[in-house]
């Protein structure tokens, strides 16, 4: 586990503050105890010295009774032992011991030293008293200058010991205070230097968690300041790209929203890169679920899937027709185009980009239906009336009643030729009226409009015994071209006529609220299937062929209400279920 900083320096410096103190402790506890036992050492040296014209005399005489009196007084006046030794080593006084008892000082070290006419210095302990002494001992000469013996003063170091001692208790007692200071002082240090570091690395997280606007402390420190400028600026220049790129992100996603295309980038091992929701929608899929998965686990349709694997291989654009959503009624047609995804380091994957052609499909197949059902529409009639007028040319003119009953039925197919051309004239006035902008809508009693196309219908209603009731206020109005709503309604009212039994009733109802104006033309006739709803309302559409024509239809009836309910930003609708009738509902915008 990492430690911090501040637990990195500090001991360092407690390491660091120790061993200086334990060296200045023993240096100073060296140079002490030199110092103290130069010290004793001059002064025995001063002691000896003193003594010396004293003894002199009485040495070189060998008046032993004298040296030792001597020694004796000298020692209890100054508390130093004092021993005067021969050439050959015998101890001729001391002030301690009895001479006689003393054994030979020939190989003491200071005698030696002293024997050398220098004056000799050794600590050791004594073998006489059983304790560390300090011995000096400096040579006795005679007039000629000649050694004769020596003299030696000493002292035990018991009380240098201790006093040494005191003085190593207060260097450890004042070194343990200064080491509490020191240690004080070097953590505060320690924090002191950490403390920025610790300020730029909460800085940094901060940066890392996206909090680019937070701006670090620059402290005084040269080094520390500096990288701390150098951060800010950094997270400034960063904050300034990242908005940049999130920017150009948004820009991006909503391009791509707001696109009616489908697009689709997937990377070169066939994982989904990203997907629009024109695409997510095409291929009933979920956009934040499908960026990570395999183009087989996000597009169920087998086409699409071996047509981005074919993107994938191929080095040029790729094009194809693709049908979605096959399930009868809703299938979905797609023009995908496949390009490919370049980057420094090559190819990394396609683009697909799809058109719903759904709408120009079904416009393709209504203009071909349109086509063809004019066409034979057409040619029914003027193949009849071909017929015939070739059969009176053959000869028949000149039967009456032949010739009489054939131009009876020209006539009727004349009849039903006019009835078409008429109906896609209206239709087509419609259509170029809407698109030109050029009807006039102004307000209009509803109740008026609907009268009046009954009224046209009344004489086929008779016929048939049919009653025609009309549910609408006297107040209620609607911005509206009266005229062709007045048509939309006559072609309701006489399908409904038309396909309904003798002895029935055609309601028109007027429902209004604050969004919209419903006209609704309900009958009790044969009723529609299902499968016949969806293209009720396309040009020439017939449920039931024969019998339209046999009633007189054109085909073209209801498509002329869808455009005429389309003018007015309305729609048209129709309810209805076989042998129980039919409800056609025009909605109008308020």
């Amino acid at each position: 586990m990492k430690r911090r900083l501040l637990w990195q320096i500090f001991p360092a410096f407690l390491v660091i503050t120790a061993l200086g103190l334990l060296l200045i402790s023993l240096n100073v506890s060296g140079l002490l105890r030199a110092f103290y036992y130069e010290e004793k050492q001059i002064q025995l040296e001063k002691l000896a010295n003193m003594a010396l014209p004293t003894l002199s005399g009485p040495v070189q005489e060998r008046q032993l009774s004298a040296i030792q009196q001597y020694c004796d007084q000298m020692g209890g006046v100054s508390q130093t032992r004092y021993t005067v030794i021969g050439l050959n080593g015998d101890v001729l006084g001391d002030s301690d011991e009895s001479p006689e008892e003393m054994e030979t000082h020939i190989d003491r070290p200071e005698f030696k030293t002293a024997l050398k006419n220098q004056v000799g210095m050794s600590v050791r302990p004594s073998d006489t008293l059983g304790q560390e002494m300090m011995y000096v001992a400096i040579p006795i000469k005679n007039a000629d200058n000649t050694i004769v013996a020596v003299l030696r003063t000493s002292v035990a170091t018991t009380e240098l010991q201790m006093t040494l001692k005191s003085v190593y208790g207060d260097i450890i007692r004042y070194g343990f205070v200064i080491a509490i200071v020191l240690a004080v002082l070097s953590l505060l240090f320690s924090w002191k230097i950490s403390r920025p570091l610790n300020l730029l690395r909460q800085g940094a997280e901060r940066f890392a968690s996206g909090d680019l606007s937070h701006r670090l402390a620059v402290p005084d420190s040269r080094e520390v300041g500096a990288l701390a400028d150098s951060m800010n600026k950094m997270a400034g220049q960063l904050d300034d790209r990242i908005k940049t790129i999130v920017a150009q992100k948004n820009e991006q996603q909503a391009v791509l929203s707001s696109m009616i295309e489908g697009v689709i980038a997937v990377s070169i091992d066939g994982t989904v890169l990203s997907m629009n929701n024109a695409a997510a929608e095409m291929v009933s899929a979920d956009v934040r679920q499908a960026v990570g998965r395999t183009v087989e686990e996000v597009v169920h349709n087998t086409e699409l899937q071996q047509f981005v694997r074919q993107a994938l291989k191929s080095t040029d654009p790729v094009e194809a027709a693709i049908i979605l959503h096959e399930n009868g009624q809703n299938e979905q047609h797609i023009q995908a185009y496949g390009t490919t995804l370049l980057s420094d380091s090559g190819k990394v994957g396609v683009l697909v980009v799809m058109n719903d052609v759904t709408h120009i499909r079904r416009l393709e197949r209504v203009r071909r239906d349109f086509v063809a059902n004019v066409s034979h529409e057409l040619k029914t009639p003027v193949t009849s009336i071909k017929g015939f007028i070739e059969t009176l040319l053959d000869g028949a003119m000149n039967k009456p009643e032949d010739s009489r009953r054939f131009l009876e039925i020209i006539a009727r197919q004349t009849d039903r030729l006019n009835l078409i051309i008429d109906d896609l004239l209206t239709l087509s006035r419609v259509e170029q009226q809407s698109e030109r902008a050029e009807l006039t809508m102004e307000p209009a009693k509803l109740k008026t409009v609907l009268s009046a196309a009954v009224s046209l219908c009344e004489i086929k209603a008779t016929g048939k015994n049919i009653q025609i009731k009309i549910d609408c206020g006297e107040a209620i109005e609607a911005n509206v071209n009266a005229s062709l709503l007045e048509q939309a309604i006559v072609n309701l009212v006489d399908n409904a006529i038309k396909y309904s039994d003798a002895d029935s009733t055609v309601r028109i109802e007027v429902v209004q609220d604050e969004a919209e104006t419903q006209i609704r033309v309900q009958d009790q006739g044969c009723g529609i299937g299902a499968e016949h709803l969806p293209r009720l309302f396309e040009r020439f559409y017939r449920v039931d062929k024969a019998r339209s024509r046999s009633l007189g239809g054109t085909g073209l009836g209801l498509a002329i209400v869808n455009h005429i309910a389309q003018t007015h930003k309305g729609t048209v609708s129709v309810e209805s279920q076989p042998g129980r009738g039919s409800t056609f509902t025009i909605r109008l915008p308020r």
